[in-house]
């Protein structure tokens, strides 16, 4: 079969089938070798071309933030990949018949092209970090790509860094203001650099199911315990005292203060001596302490089945 290249109408050279191109470097190619608008006059062409080369088929409208935002991720990782793969956008509402033909529905519509067939597809403006999760199914990220935004954020939390964090998510929310994980996010962030009330506002303006929803509940559950616990002065005037009000109040600080391992531990030893404490206080806050860390951490994971081995 003879493939011709949508973007030059030059003959490409096929390669044996299931072999893609390595990625290149990124910006080792301009926007123009990677990036294709799509028209009745190139479809079958792109498609030919995806024989050699994976095709990402972007449906959109120019009227829609959601698409321009897509778009511009889409853009970015095109390049960045190096020519890993091409970009086809599709204005569908000046091609009906072709969104139509590739089966668009809604914009932004996503699809996976390779050797000829449809691999896979996504509906909806996902956020860059979920971009390129999906695309990292596929395609082999390049060397040396870039973090996205999320990741960041998350990186420089972990650094300490809060305000390059806030900064990030703050910027993410202003792109994807009906993606509320971000809200959540920052809501946690501000908590963490103490502020309560600017943190707490953020939750409350949330849609009620996301407001109602764990990760919401563990920011909630980080202010209570900040607010719960004694001071560290207070922790410190208690001296060798080992009453279950003391060890309960030791373990509340330490997970007000981000020391979730040794304040589960504390938690849970003083759920072994006295599970009658202030009505079951301490049971009562290893699962606020699980809604704050999410049921996927691994200290989650952990200390719930010290916890049911010790109930059951």
């Amino acid at each position: 079969m003879t493939i011709i290249d949508p973007r030059t109408g030059n003959t490409l050279t096929s390669e044996p089938a299931g072999q893609a191109p390595a990625a290149g470097q990124p910006g080792s190619v301009a926007r123009e070798d990677v990036v294709i608008e799509l028209g009745a006059a190139n479809v079958q062409q792109v498609l030919e071309a995806s024989m050699q080369v994976p095709v990402l088929l972007a449906s959109f409208s120019p009227e829609s933030d959601a698409c321009r935002q897509l778009l511009a991720v889409l853009e970015k990782l095109a390049l960045e990949y190096g020519g890993g793969f091409l970009l086809a956008t599709l204005d569908g509402q000046a091609n009906p018949e072709i969104a139509a033909q590739l089966g668009v529905r809604s914009v932004p519509d996503v699809k996976l092209v390779s050797q000829g067939g449809l691999v896979d597809g996504f509906q909806g403006a996902l956020s860059e970090k979920e971009v390129r999760e999906w695309l990292g199914r596929y395609l082999k990220a390049p060397e040396g790509a870039s973090m996205s935004p999320e990741e960041q954020a998350e990186a420089a939390l972990e650094a300490g860094d809060t305000a390059t964090a806030r900064e990030l998510y703050q910027t993410l929310m202003a792109q994807y203001p009906e993606h509320y994980a971000y809200q959540v996010a920052l809501a946690r962030v501000l908590v963490s650099e103490g502020q309560i009330d600017e943190g707490r506002a953020l939750l409350d303006n949330l849609p009620p199911e996301e407001r109602d929803a764990a990760p919401a509940r563990g920011v909630r559950a980080s202010i209570e315990f900040g607010e719960r616990a004694w001071s560290a002065d207070a922790i410190s005037a208690l001296g060798e005292r080992d009453d279950s009000e003391a060890r309960y109040q030791r373990a509340l600080r330490q997970v007000a203060d981000g020391d979730y391992d040794q304040g589960l531990e504390g938690l849970l030893a003083l759920m072994k001596s006295d599970r009658g404490f202030e009505d079951d206080a301490a049971r009562k806050t290893l699962l606020q302490v699980f809604d704050a860390l999410g049921a996927d951490h691994p200290l989650t994971v952990a200390y719930r089945r010290k916890l049911f081995a010790l109930l059951y």
